[in-house]
């Protein structure tokens, strides 16, 4: 009766972990590069599991979650301009939400201008994003990141 009891419990947590796997089908990387000594660009990198998106960062209201980035106010850097993707979108019709919207697949890097105030900074910021495949999207999520430029 015991190894019943234990064979049951020991399924159920396995099932139940099964369940419980969180997807995490985006892979985030963050560098730096110095241009010259009052300018440097930050790299973002979004590395996309086979089969799933991300969403680009410029579209209309009422479409699903863009990518968006927020940096942490420093007096070591001011942010110049926004960020650039490196690839351009590709653009599908998402009959969900009645509107065309961006997407990218694979990998896309997001460059962030700074100036910097003197010769090195730390860069701190986040990343909101929503990831999707033909059958589902995941609830958005967020990185937080941090760089140094030196």
């Amino acid at each position: 009766m015991k190894k019943l009891g234990l064979l049951l419990v020991a399924v159920v947590m396995t099932m139940s972990a099964a369940f419980a796997q969180i997807q995490s089908p985006v892979k985030w990387q963050v560098a730096s590069k110095k241009i010259n000594s009052k300018e440097a660009v930050v790299l973002i990198k979004a590395v996309i599991q086979n089969g799933w998106h991300i969403y680009g960062q410029n579209f209309g209201d009422g479409g699903p979650q863009p990518t968006t980035f927020t940096f942490k106010n420093s007096k070591d850097f001011a942010l110049n301009g926004k960020p650039v993707e490196s690839v351009k979108a590709k653009t599908k019709y998402e009959e969900v939400f009645k509107m065309n919207v961006p997407y990218f697949t694979n990998e896309v890097i997001f460059q962030q201008k700074v100036k910097l105030n003197g010769k090195q900074a730390t860069v701190s910021g986040t990343v909101e994003y929503m990831a999707c495949d033909k059958n589902q999207c995941l609830p958005p999520d967020e990185y937080n990141f941090t760089v140094a430029i030196k």
